[in-house]
């Protein structure tokens, strides 16, 4: 069907299909490694009695009929084994339904993970992969011309990913609409990189002009998307470079690195030849086969049902963020930073074998992402996923849920499994007879403070969370404190 092929796209189409794929492939080592001691048989919020709590609700997932954390990890690398397939292009050099199965094996496994995951799965990305996924299937294989509907469907994503995001921010805090949020973010965001201190100390005017670029990149460019070539590309040039500025200055675990996979839907192959003359493409992809334009319009018109709700959303004053409006994940509300926190807290966790008191020698335990020592840089680690050092930020913010009293547990049992999502265990897998939580204030230390002291973060006691609490024995469960 030659009307229904979209010709000069497939530069767009490998980054589309291979680069969707690698992230699923980063998601799903990421659920075998952290999975099991997050949400597994015995992890902080089981899997097993979510699943019990919300028998009859209708959520999708392999795992209603069975959950064990050895049935997780066949999902786990059965999702990886084939997102690797799909990155090295094998399936894609097969009939049109070859990548179409594929990408919606690893949709509908990734979906099951998901939809048990709870908090520690409750991030807008989560949503992002799950939709971009689902679209790359209805893409083609390497002989036929990828369909026009399903480039336009991306186009319609990333329009309500930037687009949402970027009116979320003004409707949600006013350091948006006076542009000092960058005087606050660099410094409080969830976990900061290594560029993130020299990000912050950059000049305030320069702060301003950042949040003026966001303000265009995300209110003004996404309507270009929509629009003839070579302006298309250009839009999407601008959401790229400014999603690249953001992977430099922060770690958001996928989000910036599936924003810009996504961003070259709009890129048309004049567009990178123009920029990069040497590359060529194969001439006259074959016109897509008359049953793939069938199984793709299906498709397409159930994603146009469900643009509704999104659409209606973009425009109403409660704005959701990060929100999915079926059970699927498929045309979701997204967004993010609506508001800006002023200050940086963080929750310390110690242990001691001392009895407290004022002469008990309480030991730290380090988190592999969030701040803690203040003479350690901060590490990069995104697109990779560190879901506890995340929870452990929004519990500073005052999300105390029912994960955190059982990870002091697993800490005063000496857990192997939680231990090892942990940077440092200053018992050397040895529990401590008690422990605690305490808060502290963070900032960034000055460039003078850096110079003398060897200082990242600055830090002075702001509170206790959890009050000592001793290991098997009468003291009880924690509690917060006051």
């Amino acid at each position: 069907m030659e009307l229904f092929s979209a010709e000069g796209y497939e530069f767009a189409r490998q980054v589309l299909q291979r680069g969707i794929a690698a992230v699923f492939l980063i998601g799903f080592l990421n659920a075998a490694a952290q999975f099991p001691a997050l949400l597994g048989e015995n992890g902080l919020l089981p899997a097993p009695r979510f699943l019990q709590r919300t028998a009859g609700r209708g959520i999708p997932t392999l795992f209603r009929w069975h959950y064990s954390d050895r049935f997780l990890l066949i999902v786990a690398w059965t999702g990886a084994a084939v997102s690797a397939l799909l990155v090295a292009g094998v399936p894609q050099s097969g009939p049109w339904w070859l990548p179409l199965a594929a990408f919606l094996l690893i949709w509908g496994l990734y979906l099951s993970i998901v939809n048990i995951g709870q908090t520690f799965y409750g991030f807008g990305w989560e949503s992002l992969l799950l939709e971009a996924g689902f679209l790359a299937a209805f893409l083609g294989s390497d002989d036929v011309a990828p369909p026009v509907t399903v480039l336009w469907l991306f186009r319609w994503l990333v329009f309500r990913l930037e687009f949402g995001a970027g009116l979320i921010k003004m409707r949600g805090d006013k350091v948006w609409r006076d542009l000092t949020a960058l005087y606050y973010h660099h410094e409080t965001q969830p976990m900061p990189n290594p560029a993130s201190w020299f990000f912050h100390h950059l000049p305030r005017p320069l702060h301003k002009v950042e949040v003026l670029g966001n303000h265009f990149a995300q209110l003004v460019v996404p309507f270009f998307l929509f629009f003839p070539q070579p302006v298309a590309s250009v839009a999407a040039a601008v959401i790229i470079i400014t999603q690249l500025w953001l992977i430099l200055s922060g770690n958001f675990a996928w989000l910036n690195v599936l924003t810009v996979l996504l961003a070259f839907t709009a890129v048309s192959d004049s567009a990178v030849q123009a920029v990069l003359p040497g590359i060529r493409f194969a001439d006259d992809p074959a016109a897509v086969p008359v049953a793939n334009a069938v199984v793709v319009l299906a498709a397409t018109a159930a994603m146009l049902y469900w643009a509704w709700a999104p659409l209606k959303n973009l425009f109403s004053r409660n704005q959701l963020m990060n929100a999915s409006f079926n059970r699927w994940h498929l045309s979701n509300a997204y967004g993010a930073f609506g508001s800006i926190t002023r200050h940086r807290n963080e929750v310390v966790i110690e242990g001691t074998n001392d009895p407290p008191g004022p002469g008990a020698r309480w030991r730290e335990y380090g988190f592999r992402g969030k701040p803690g020592d203040p003479r350690r840089m901060p590490r990069q680690f995104a697109p990779y996923h560190l879901r506890l050092d995340w929870l452990m930020w929004f519990l500073a913010l005052g999300s105390y849920g029912a994960w955190f009293p059982e990870l002091l547990r697993k800490l005063l049992a000496g857990d192997r499994r939680t231990l090892r999502l942990l940077r440092r265990d200053p018992f050397n897998g040895v529990p401590p007879r008690w422990i605690r939580a305490r808060v502290y204030r963070y900032r960034y230390s000055t460039p003078a403070e850096l110079r003398a002291e060897g200082v990242w973060w600055v830090r002075e006691p702001a509170g206790t969370l959890v009050d000592p609490v001793e290991g098997p024995g009468p003291a009880g469960a924690p509690r917060p404190g006051s």
